[in-house]
């Protein structure tokens, strides 16, 4: 599965973004979403939807952002609003099976005046 991720860039503090990831397959994916690392940090979970219904977030951005697919269910995307310098990292479009981790090239968002 390959994915390509797609949207990152600058915006000031409270603004919005929107980041989209395709997925070459999606072929027994049962979870797909977002993970990201800053500068210095690990890779943490950002949102993940699983199972094509439930969802999951991070407590930093719950309320913040929104994590949904598409209707063929081959697209992923992450609705970021209220953006806080915080937020700033790669972020990572993230797919599994069930038996692998699947990680596409990462994105840059930065939060910025």
């Amino acid at each position: 599965v390959q994915l390509q991720a797609s949207g990152g860039g600058l915006v000031q503090p409270g603004g919005s973004l929107r980041l989209s990831c395709a997925a070459s397959s999606i072929f027994n994916i049962n979870v797909m979403g977002w993970y990201r690392q800053a500068p210095g940090k690990q890779r943490e979970l950002v949102a993940l939807i699983i199972r094509g219904n439930s969802t999951d977030y991070a407590d930093s951005v719950k309320g913040r952002f929104t994590v949904s697919r598409d209707s063929a269910k081959n697209w992923v995307y992450l609705q970021m609003n209220s953006l806080k310098p915080e937020d700033t990292a790669v972020y990572y479009c993230h797919a599994r099976d069930r038996s692998s981790y699947y990680w596409g090239q990462g994105t840059q968002v930065t939060v910025s005046s």
